[in-house]
C-alpha cells in the first residue's frame, strides 16, 4: 500500500533532521579546533575532516531523496569532472530545492559545494555553525554602500580560504529565486530568467580565477513545475532536468590587477550575459525534450 504524501514528507524530514544532528555533532570538535588553531597543516587537516563530514551528510541526503523521488532525473554534462579540482558553478535559481539538486548531481564528482548565504542564516540551529565551520561566506546583501563593502570583504576573505584545498564555489547569478512577480518587477530581458548580477562572479574570479579549472554553467528545469522543499520531502519532485556545460574562463577575466578597471567589468558582464542569453534559449528546449520523453 502506497503511503500518503504527507507521511513520506514527515519521514524524509525526520531523516534529514537526524542526519543534520549527527553531522553537526561530528563537526563540533574539529570546528572548535579550527577556531583556536593558527593557519597551518593542523588547521588544514581540520578543514579536510569537516568537508569529509559534510560530504557524508550529502550522501545520506541523496539516499533519502532517491527513495522519496524514485523517478530518474535527466542529467547531462557530468563527464570529465575532477573531484580534486577547483570549479566556479553558476546556475539559475528557482527554489531551495536547487541546492539539494546540485549537491546530488555533483556529489563525488567535484569538491563539496560552497555557496553564499544571507547573514541571518548563521543563527539557524546546528546548520548555521556547520556553515561557519565550512567557511561559507555570510553576506548582509544590503543596499547601502557600507553593507556592500562588508559583503565584498566577506566574499574575498572566504575565497582566500578556499585556496587551501580544492573547492567548488556556487554562485546563483540572479541573486535571488526566480518568481513571476520578481521577473515582472525587473522587466527582465530574459523570458525564463532574472537579470544576472556579476559582482559575486567577479570577486570569485579575482581571488581564485587562476585556480579554477573551469566554470560549470548549470541549467536546472522542473518540467512538472517548480517544487517547494516540502514537495521534495513528499516525493513530488518527480521530473528534474539538469544541463551542465564546462566553460573555459577567458584569461583576461582572471587577472586580478584589472578588477577595478571599467573595461574588465564590461567584459565580465558581456561574458555572463552571453551565457544568460544561451541559457534562456535552452530552457524551453529542455522543457520540450522532457515533455516528449514523458509522452505528454
Amino acid at each position: 500500500m502506497k503511503r500518503p504524501a504527507w507521511v513520506r514528507g514527515v519521514s524524509s524530514g525526520l531523516l534529514l533532521g537526524l542526519n543534520t544532528l549527527a553531522g553537526f555533532s561530528m563537526m563540533v570538535v574539529p570546528a572548535l579546533c579550527k577556531r583556536v588553531l593558527p593557519a597551518g597543516r593542523l588547521r588544514t587537516a581540520c578543514d579536510r575532516l569537516l568537508n569529509a563530514i559534510a560530504a557524508r551528510w550529502v550522501a545520506v541526503n541523496n539516499a533519502w531523496i532517491a527513495a522519496a523521488c524514485p523517478s530518474p532525473w535527466k542529467v547531462r554534462g557530468l563527464d570529465g569532472l575532477n573531484r580534486h579540482g577547483w570549479y566556479l558553478v553558476c546556475a539559475n535559481h528557482q527554489s531551495w530545492v536547487d541546492i539539494l539538486v546540485l549537491q546530488r548531481i555533483f556529489h563525488g564528482r567535484i569538491p563539496f559545494l560552497k555557496f553564499f548565504l544571507k547573514q541571518q542564516l548563521i543563527w539557524v540551529p546546528f546548520v548555521g555553525l556547520a556553515w561557519w565551520a565550512l567557511d561559507f561566506p555570510f553576506l548582509k546583501r544590503g543596499r547601502d554602500a557600507r553593507s556592500q563593502r562588508e559583503d565584498l570583504a566577506a566574499t574575498r576573505e572566504a575565497c582566500e580560504k578556499f585556496k587551501r584545498m580544492p573547492t567548488a564555489v556556487i554562485n546563483f547569478v540572479e541573486g535571488t529565486r526566480f518568481t513571476a512577480h520578481r521577473h515582472a518587477g525587473q522587466r527582465s530581458r530574459y523570458r525564463h530568467l532574472l537579470e544576472p548580477k556579476v559582482g559575486g562572479v567577479g570577486v570569485a574570479l579575482q581571488t581564485l580565477g587562476a585556480r579554477f579549472d573551469a566554470m560549470l554553467d548549470v541549467t536546472i528545469v522542473y518540467p512538472d513545475g517548480t517544487p517547494s522543499f516540502w514537495d521534495l520531502l513528499c516525493g513530488r519532485a518527480r521530473s528534474v532536468t539538469v544541463d551542465v556545460r564546462q566553460r573555459e574562463i577567458p584569461a583576461p577575466l582572471v587577472r586580478s590587477e584589472l578588477a577595478a578597471d571599467k573595461a574588465y567589468r564590461r567584459r565580465l558582464r558581456e561574458w555572463i550575459e552571453l551565457q544568460w542569453a544561451e541559457k534562456d534559449s535552452l530552457i524551453p528546449i529542455l522543457l520540450k525534450e522532457s515533455t516528449h520523453a514523458a509522452g505528454r
